[in-house]
């Protein structure tokens, strides 16, 4: 069975039990506390909590993910960092006997796998938290061994919640015999060996707790079912290979392993809008895109053939190919000046080279560890202290999640003084008036406001003339100048979207947003605060226009 044919076998499926299909969100989520999604049911959150669900109680997708953990653990035989997600998800509708035998069903009779092959696990307590011992109950009412049924605790059959807090609880999963022999690491080979004699198929979550930012749980109102079924590891079981990357979704894409999985990543990512940059969501791309150019430097051709293959899937795809072309074309160049920049400062070091020095040329230089140990190795010298590059590595990555939250959040943490809610306003000025002086096809790429300045990113592709930045200005003094009504209402996200509301960020929205609007100059979904008026934000002054990364530019502006 193809890949297209597993995903239409999977859908028609679950629409037949009464699902609502849905489209798979962007992989930018709303959820701040993660880069990206992570997973089927982030779309779904606030649908546990209570929320009224537009799709009815029953919802079905086909999500696309990224995780970021697991970067460093491609290139074995099931670990990816893009990947799509099979789900059927519950609110406060059916539990745990639909889920666990619709899963079953669906494997036995739509994908023909002998049940002999699929060995199964549940959640068997742990501290006070009791065990699952309904959906024991239910695998051997279906008439599966006692013996192909094993109980974990929390580390294996107890997932979420994603994100720093949200729906969590046990979950019962579905495992695939890919030998059929026990190991030879000792009795009672058991799903969670590390054989690799079983790969984790379907994970059934029952989600029975809220689980807050202090990791206390407590009871949902209402219980729900988010499963999750990895499309790459299913197409592998069902064409008969030992690998995801000797399936028809790898199959056109070379033999290096980690240059496959890495094209896919980059290309949906750049798909989002998302540049090559030093922190947050751009910091991933870039430095995906670094490591595949290092396995091949020629990878435009790759990135064609992965547009290819999803054009008919994920429409967005096409329509941007160019954009993603030019983005991986303008990181090649990138790269290889950051290379010659780097092996000059490595040059310089003449001492010991230390894994704080390797980390310097990494943050500064983006100089892959990898590099700088091939260059030690060609100089037959030694990198001392490697642990120190781990520990400065992962502090960088927390700074660039906070980066992101930053970045993405409006004012979020700032201090909403009156100052920078004045700014805020007039960021919502500066956009329009970037719109109407440079095209429509300008876009909100991330901004930062404080009390003092404020910064906006955006999407074009050369640098601003002296004059294109002396229109913008008078434009934004014209309407303070006008003193013009700021507003805010309440509405369908529907209705704002077709009321031409500016939203570019493809967040997950409520049913109801916010929609500020200044006059008819300016109109955007936002979550505020703003000034009532326009007339009391002072004198707009651009302080300073530059490129921010590929294909965006950052103006940095205060009100006087």
């Amino acid at each position: 069975m193809t890949s297209v044919q597993l995903r239409k076998e999977f859908l028609d499926f679950f629409e037949k039990k009464g699902h609502t299909i849905v489209p798979s969100s962007s992989l930018i989520t709303d959820d701040l506390s993660v880069l990206f999604t992570t997973s089927g049911m982030q779309q779904f959150k606030p649908y546990y909590l209570g929320e009224k669900s537009p799709y009815g109680n029953r919802a079905c997708s086909i999500q696309k993910c990224l995780r970021t953990s697991d970067i460093d653990e491609v290139g074995d035989e099931s670990h990816l960092t893009f990947f799509e997600m099979l789900g059927n998800f519950s609110f406060n509708d059916y539990f745990k006997e639909e889920a666990i035998c619709w899963a079953i069903e669906f494997l036995k009779e739509k994908c023909g796998i002998d049940e002999e092959k699929l060995w199964f696990t549940f959640f068997k307590g742990e501290n006070d938290l009791l065990e699952d011992k309904e959906s024991k109950d239910i695998f051997l009412r279906l008439g599966i061994s006692e013996e192909k049924i094993f109980g974990f605790g929390k580390q294996e059959n107890f997932w979420g919640p994603t994100g720093n807090e949200g729906p969590c609880g046990p979950t019962a999963e579905i495992h695939y015999d890919l030998t059929g022999k026990s190991c030879s690491l000792g009795k009672g080979c058991k799903p969670n060996c590390k054989c690799n004699r079983f790969i984790e198929l379907w994970n059934l979550v029952f989600n029975e707790f809220y689980q807050n930012k202090k990791e206390e749980l407590s009871h949902l109102k209402q219980k729900g079912i988010d499963t999750g079924l990895g499309l790459e590891r299913l197409v592998a079981v069902m064409q008969n290979k030992s690998s995801v990357f000797e399936t028809d979704l790898f199959e056109s894409l070379g033999n290096s392993r980690i240059l496959a999985d890495h094209i896919r990543a980059i290309v949906f990512l750049a798909a989002e809008g998302i540049v090559p940059e030093k922190i947050g969501r751009g910091y991933i791309l870039r430095r995906l895109l670094r490591k595949a150019i290092r396995e091949n430097g020629e990878i435009i051709d790759l990135a064609k053939k992965v547009i290819e293959m999803y054009k008919d899937i994920y429409s967005e795809l096409k329509a941007k190919e160019t954009d993603i072309l030019n983005i991986i074309q303008k990181e090649i160049q990138s790269f290889g000046k950051a290379l010659e920049a780097g092996k000059k400062e490595y040059n310089k070091i003449k001492g010991d080279i230390t894994g704080a020095l390797v980390f310097e040329l990494y943050s500064t230089h983006s100089i892959p560890l990898e590099t700088t140990i091939a260059w030690a190795k060609e100089d037959k010298k030694e990198i001392k202290n490697i642990e120190d590059f781990y520990k400065l590595t992962k502090e960088h990555q927390e700074i660039s999640r906070a980066g992101a939250e930053k970045k993405f959040g409006g004012l979020g943490k700032e201090a909403k003084s009156e100052e920078a809610i004045k700014l805020h306003t007039a960021t919502h000025l500066l956009h329009s008036a970037l719109r109407q002086i440079l095209g429509n096809n300008v876009q909100q790429m991330g901004s930062d406001i404080n009390s003092e300045r404020l910064r906006f990113d955006f999407s074009f592709d050369r640098k601003l003339t002296v004059q294109e930045i002396k229109q913008i200005e008078d434009l934004v003094n014209q309407k303070i100048k006008q003193n013009l009504d700021v507003k805010c209402e309440q509405i369908k996200l529907e209705e704002a979207i077709k009321s031409g509301a500016l939203s570019f960020f493809k967040e997950k929205y409520p049913d109801k947003v916010s929609v500020y609007s200044i006059n008819d100059f300016s109109k955007e979904i936002c979550a505020g605060p703003h000034s009532k008026t326009t007339g009391h934000l002072g004198d707009f002054k651009i302080l300073k226009e530059k490129s921010s990364s590929a294909g965006i530019r950052r103006i940095k502006a205060i009100l006087k």
